[in-house]
């Protein structure tokens, strides 16, 4: 388990650093997402966008959190 997550990090910051971004960026982004799974979506956003401008980057890390907190809160209102 812990190893899924360290893979999902690094993998994360590396590719942050690839892009030219700080490396601080990609560990605060994978402290947001919480989730190896997560950190994997933002990885291939990250590869498959390529973006220029650090807000990129944020806006769609804010966007896969608030992705995940909708589907917690309709998993918790069905029960």
């Amino acid at each position: 388990m812990q190893d899924e997550w360290t893979r999902a990090r690094n993998a994360l910051v590396n590719t942050v650093v690839a892009l030219g971004f700080p490396a601080e960026l990609g560990q605060a982004a994978a402290r947001h997402l919480g989730s190896p799974k997560a950190m994997d979506r933002m990885t291939k956003y990250l590869l498959y966008v390529q973006p220029e401008k650090v807000e990129l980057v944020v806006d769609e890390m804010l966007s896969i959190r608030e992705e995940i907190d909708a589907w917690k809160r309709k998993k918790q209102s069905r029960q």
